[in-house]
């Protein structure tokens, strides 16, 4: 079919890339909540589904049928997406609307009236795939808020409820008819802000952009399980139960539990802090708390993000525990609070395993200037990190500064 001599599908699609701006361009300008979606939404999501859209228009008017059921699935779940991330309804149907609108102007234009037969023929394509589109994408939002919703108030959310707080199980299995798995892998997640949460807040792009990070971290624990994980997650973080298989996944390795976090850490676009351990039912709010120590005292010694277990920071743990001790520790390298640059070099001494070359060429100073300070250290303090014995209580007293 062609309009003004010009081919209708081989024309809509050499302008899709300009058109896809326009469409884009309009959303924000009439629609208040898609300007307030972070820009990496805007330019990925919500641009691709356009694309899609105008190119399927091209398919539908160049084949002369309706979409299939397969066509219309990028815009089903881009629909359960926004329903994730709490975009109304009404604003997606009329962000389809006005991207249909500008499509059949693009089309039309320069029509003359012998193209009158042509354009009411594509004028009821329109229309078809019009009501295609509001069909699938009204039913994709609503069951994905459906499920959203049962999840909130439904088994899942007794059952992570109940592990929590300790309920006996038998009670719990009598009162709901769920039974909890033999074994829970318990996480406690620290995520970092997302920079749209960043630059939208204030306003609703920074919930969005956090409820966004969200769904994905969800989308890659509930991948790695194979089921839907329990989870309580908001903007910061939060808890994780994943029944623990048998046998359990290794904690490195391409399957292991580390690349878990890594990967939730790539989708989410953010660091994630993560600490793990297996418990059975009974002892998951332990396990928990646990974990969310474990967390915090990650943050408070400048680890890098990953994931740990107490087996990775057990002196620093046990240092954590408040006794008179760890006050004296901390009181061991008092001295060089006035000298930071002593303090740093220590710090970067012992992080790269007594290399002095290492340590001088992290701090940009001369090896010797290296020696130099780990002497003053050791006037200072009476303590060398070149003495076994006071290499122990130099590396306890840094971790007790940083609990204290």
């Amino acid at each position: 079919m062609s309009i003004a001599g010009r081919p209708v599908a081989a024309h809509l699609r050499a302008r899709v890339p300009a058109l896809t701006g326009r469409v884009v361009a309009r959303l924000l300008a009439d629609l208040p909540v898609y300007a307030g979606l972070p820009h990496e939404e805007i330019s990925g999501d919500i641009a691709d589904i356009v694309q899609h859209n105008l190119r399927l228009f091209a398919d539908v008017v160049e084949h002369r049928r309706p979409a299939t059921d397969a066509e219309l699935a990028q815009q089903r779940d881009s629909a359960a997406q926004r329903a994730e991330e709490g975009v109304p309804l009404d604003a997606i149907l009329t962000a389809y609307q006005v991207g249909t609108a500008m499509c059949w102007q693009e089309t039309a234009k320069g029509a003359l009236p012998g193209d009158l037969p042509t354009v009411l023929e594509i004028m009821d394509r329109i229309m078809v795939l019009q009501q295609q589109l509001t069909t699938a994408v009204s039913s994709a939002y609503l069951e994905a808020r459906r499920i959203l919703d049962s999840q909130e108030h439904g088994g899942r959310h007794a059952l992570m409820a109940a592990l929590l707080t300790g309920e006996p199980l038998d009670r719990f299995t009598h009162r709901t008819g769920l039974r909890p798995a033999a074994r829970y892998l318990t996480m406690t997640l620290a995520l970092a802000p997302h920079p749209d949460e960043l630059s939208q807040s204030p306003g609703p792009g920074a919930g969005v952009a956090a409820r966004r990070k969200i769904r994905r971290v969800r989308t890659a624990l509930d991948h790695f399980a194979g089921t839907p994980a329990l989870t309580a997650l908001d903007a910061s973080g939060g808890t994780v139960l994943l029944p623990a298989a048998e046998p359990p996944p290794p904690w490195r390795g391409p399957d292991g539990l580390c690349a878990l976090i890594e990967e939730a850490a790539r989708a989410a676009g953010v660091p994630i802090t993560a600490a793990a351990e297996t418990a059975e039912p009974e002892a998951v709010p332990a396990a928990v708390a646990r974990n969310t120590e474990i967390v915090d005292l990650i943050a408070r010694t400048g680890r890098p993000p990953g994931l740990y277990r107490l087996a990775d920071v057990l002196l620093e743990y046990q240092l954590s525990r408040p006794s008179e001790a760890l006050h004296g520790l901390a009181q061991l390298l008092r001295p060089l609070e006035v000298k930071p640059e002593l303090l740093r070099t220590l710090e970067t001494y012992l992080e790269l395993g007594l290399d002095r070359r290492a340590t001088a060429a992290a701090l940009h100073i001369h090896p010797n200037t290296v020696d130099y300070r780990i002497r003053r250290i050791d006037r200072l303090t009476g303590l060398s990190p070149a003495r076994p014995a006071d290499l122990q209580h130099i590396s306890a007293a840094l971790v007790a500064r940083r609990a204290v």
